[in-house]
This record gives structure tokens, sequence and C-alpha cells, in this order.
């Protein structure tokens, strides 16, 4: 009846085990992006600005850049150069409990 609001066996949430199939969503694609810094300025300075004028940033030099899938900070990195190409090496990864936290 109505009091019994337990789940059964059969509508208990699935345990967080090894056996987890990730094969559905590994191909699926996101978006990963670095932050280098930020700026905060009114329009009147970004309609003056053109090329070779600099923007300062709030993060110091070096500081490690954010980097972010989907939106959400999920390590902090530095940047490499690999075979002429600009890459990021990770010097520290976000707990994936810390992530969950960050999202409420």
């Amino acid at each position: 009846m109505w009091g019994d609001l337990a789940p059964g066996p059969e509508q208990a949430a699935p345990a967080a085990s090894a056996d987890v199939n990730l094969d559905l969503i590994l191909d699926v694609q996101v978006t990963l992006s670095l932050e280098v810094g930020r700026a905060r300025i009114p329009i009147r300075n970004l309609l003056q600005l053109n090329q070779g004028s600099v923007v300062e940033l709030e993060r110091a030099a070096g500081e490690p850049l954010d980097v972010y899938v989907n939106g959400t900070l999920v390590a902090q990195g530095e940047v490499v150069v690999v075979n002429d190409r600009f890459g990021v090496r990770l010097t520290e990864v976000v707990s994936p409990s810390e992530r969950i936290k960050r999202l409420r």
C-alpha cells in the first residue's frame, strides 16, 4: 500500500562497482577548454582594443591554467610545447567528489 515506500531489491539503486559498462559513453565528445585568466573591462575599453593591445588578466604569471570539461573545472596544469604544438601538462586533478560538490 501507500505506507510501504521502501524500494524492493528490484528497485534498489545500482551500486558503484568495477563492473559498470562505460563502453556506452566512451565515444561521447566533450568540450575541453583552458583558461589562462580573466579580465573585466568596460565596453568603452573593449571597443578601443586593436592589434597590439594588451589586456591585463587577473591571474599572475606562472600560475597554473584551469582545465574545464563542458564548463566544469576538472584540473589545473601548465602549458607545454610538444612537436611544435601547444599542450597542457596536468599538475592537479580535481577529485570526482569535489567535482560533484561544485555542480550543486
